[in-house]
């Protein structure tokens, strides 16, 4: 592989002109300097426009009605000319060695189509919060359906070969899929390339209180859409897991649920979970015990 392989940079933007000048700069500085950062504002009504037109000839900005996060990382791939497309929310930054990181395990395995990394939460006042460190290297498809960790968050960490998104097609412009139009894309690179995960963290994940993943309903409505697309084109031996994927995903319903202190969706999802899955009523039983351990250590 060229050492200096072409990489184009892809900010989808929303009304977060309060946070999109570090989302810049942060790419700005990286030790590994793509070819060029595109912006595409999806109809912002602040001042993000501004803000992003303030670095020039640095971002080229594409400005388009608001058609969803999908849509906007879609038509920075179709006006991009890197060889390699990485993506980043406009809430979120990077570590200065995030590319550099990624590329040498490109250049160590050619079957990878799609490297992701570590990720720290910060908070309004820049504390980090929490480390999201857990995922999966390889042939990871059947993991990812069964909803175990193996990419994390790909919105702002993704790096991949442009051949792979011309092999599996782009993001799912569904607005109604938001936030998992992601996990959606992600699966079908899984299932046609390996997929790996740098332990290093190399990226900052913004918590401002509007995030998608805080917004269990929406997560719910996201996943069983993309569950529905998934299973609708699914081959037989798919088709056998799809009581267990739906038991796992019902699982962690229930769970983000309980966080949210909406016990009743808590009590529903933990029954359709043992339902589809009944493995899972184990998980369940020693679910009050997990909580008491948590919160007393």
């Amino acid at each position: 592989m060229n050492s200096r392989a072409k990489i184009s940079v892809i900010i989808p933007n929303f009304n977060y002109g309060r946070f999109i000048g570090e989302a810049i700069e942060s790419v700005l500085v990286q030790t590994y300097q793509p070819i060029e950062i595109i912006v595409i504002d999806d109809g912002s009504t602040d001042d993000s426009v501004k803000i992003v037109e303030s670095f020039g000839k640095k971002v080229k900005l594409i400005k388009q009605e608001n058609g969803g996060v999908g849509k906007a990382r879609n038509t920075g791939v179709k006006n991009s000319k890197g060889d390699f497309l990485a993506f980043l929310d406009a809430d979120d930054r990077w570590l200065p060695q995030k590319i550099e990181r990624q590329m040498e395990h490109f250049r160590l395995d050619p079957d990878i189509g799609l490297i992701t990394t570590a990720m720290s939460e910060f908070d309004k006042n820049g504390n980090i919060t929490s480390q999201f460190t857990e995922g999966k290297n390889g042939w990871c498809a059947k993991d990812m359906l069964l909803m175990f960790p193996v990419v994390i968050g790909p919105g702002s960490t993704a790096l991949l070969k442009r051949r792979v998104i011309e092999q599996v097609g782009g993001f799912d412009e569904n607005k109604q899929m938001y936030p998992s139009e992601d996990w959606e894309f992600c699966y079908r690179v899984a299932q046609k390339f390996k997929v790996y995960v740098v332990s290093e963290v190399l990226v900052e994940y913004r918590n401002h209180g509007g995030n998608g993943h805080l917004k269990v309903p929406h997560f719910e409505r996201g996943m069983l859409l993309a569950f529905e697309k998934t299973f609708l084109y699914a081959s037989p031996d798919i088709q056998k897991l799809k009581n267990q994927a739906y038991g796992n995903l019902h699982k962690i319903l229930a769970g983000s649920y309980f966080q949210a202190g909406d016990y009743t969706q808590f009590i529903k999802h933990s029954i359709k979970s043992f339902q589809m899955s009944p493995e899972n009523i184990f998980y369940f039983v020693k679910f009050p015990f997990r909580r008491l351990k948590k919160a007393i250590g």
